[in-house]
């Protein structure tokens, strides 16, 4: 079988295989090749691909025409699934439930296509994970950025011209992002407290040192995914409220809280952004996709009128990209080997296994998955 990663287009800074990546591959027995300056921008040269037994290519088109497996981050493009031999594999992220002509145009072509998105959050899925290991990075960059922006000290200073006090988080959303930003920022020595409507996240918030926010709600809880269930327009304005004073008292406020295939929940309103201090910091890491954050922008940083800054940060795992790279080859190279058969010697994916099952999107001319008929 024969793998190519071709380069991210546009402003993408990571890539979907590493040097120790291809290394894996080849141990099992696939041969693989790159497009030529695959990892320059997350300091990965092509020499050192080449080190590791890879095919550099200068031609695209002629590697995507003559791939097996094709491995890559961002969607791809109508032009590139035109080269694609039917019987394909395609792993990447799809944004499947807004990208129904894409999906059409993957199908069309016999093109196999595996939404990284849709991989389970189950333990066996767990190194396979990508949706995990970037929003990783993403919190942990989310403290540095604010950090940066933020017109004072993060940790408690006692200095002969006085006591500095700590400055003082809120981060709203306790998944994967939100526990590394908890922990990032109470390594810095910040003073720290977090929420989430799911209760079952307390422990883990006192674990790293934090202050868990305790709001009322009612009847909340988690998806089988592990996501937060939508809540009741009465049950938002409750949890506003509350929030409201929280964020009165916060230097940063960080807000985590991605849906899959919805738009990101407001969750700090302009009436909570107005009763903030001035030089306060909210950085929302959900804008790509609508925003936790009334008014933030897509990589822009928004001034309101009492000084409060709103930081719209995209692809905040970009910023970081030769580890975010390495964790993204890691949960690829996991998922073919999860697929690799000793007996045959190739990478097995069959559509009919239970955990493909519930990725694969398009196979064989058709939209498979039940959810996108």
């Amino acid at each position: 079988m024969h793998v190519f990663v071709p380069k991210e287009m546009g402003q993408e800074t990571r890539a979907a295989l590493d040097p120790q990546g291809v290394k894996k591959l080849k141990v099992l027995g696939l041969e693989v090749s790159i497009e030529a300056g695959l990892g320059a921008k997350s300091d990965f040269p092509d020499a050192a691909y080449e080190a590791m037994g890879a095919v550099v290519c200068s031609s695209r088109a002629e590697a995507l025409r003559a791939a097996n497996v094709v491995l890559r981050i961002n969607k791809p493009s109508h032009e590139d699934i035109a080269l694609m031999q039917p019987g394909t594999w395609q792993l990447s992220f799809l944004d499947p439930f807004n990208e129904k002509e894409l999906l059409q145009a993957l199908a069309a072509a016999k093109i196999s296509a595996v939404s990284l998105e849709m991989i389970p959050r189950t333990t066996l899925a767990q190194k396979m994970d990508v949706l995990s290991s970037q929003a990783n990075l993403a919190g942990y960059y989310a403290v540095l950025r604010s950090a940066t922006e933020l017109n004072k000290v993060l940790p408690m200073m006692m200095t002969p011209a006085g006591t500095l006090q700590p400055a003082r988080y809120f981060i709203v959303g306790v998944g994967v992002a939100g526990l590394q930003a908890i922990a990032t920022a109470k390594r810095l020595g910040a003073r720290v407290e977090a929420f989430d409507t799911r209760s079952v996240v307390e422990e883990q918030v006192k674990s790293l040192g934090a202050r868990f926010v305790k709001i009322d709600l009612g009847d909340t809880g988690q998806t089988a995914q592990g996501y937060a269930q939508q809540l009741t327009p009465e049950q938002i304005q409750k949890q506003r409220d509350a929030m409201a004073k929280v964020c009165s008292q916060s230097d940063v406020v960080i807000t985590t809280a991605k849906v899959f295939g919805r738009k990101a929940p407001t969750l700090i309103t302009r009436a909570m952004l107005d009763v903030m201090q001035t030089g306060s910091i909210v950085i929302d890491l959900a804008v790509e996709s609508g925003g936790n954050v009334e008014g933030s922008r897509l990589n822009e940083v928004v001034t309101l009128p009492n000084g409060v800054r709103i930081l719209g940060i995209g692809n905040a795992e970009g910023n970081l990209p030769n580890h975010a790279t390495q964790m993204f080859s890691s949960n690829l190279t996991n998922f073919l080997e999860h697929f690799w058969s000793k007996e045959t010697k190739q990478v097995n994916l069959s559509p009919s296994d239970d955990f493909l099952k519930q990725c694969l999107i398009t196979h064989n001319g058709n939209v498979v998955h039940e959810k996108f008929h």
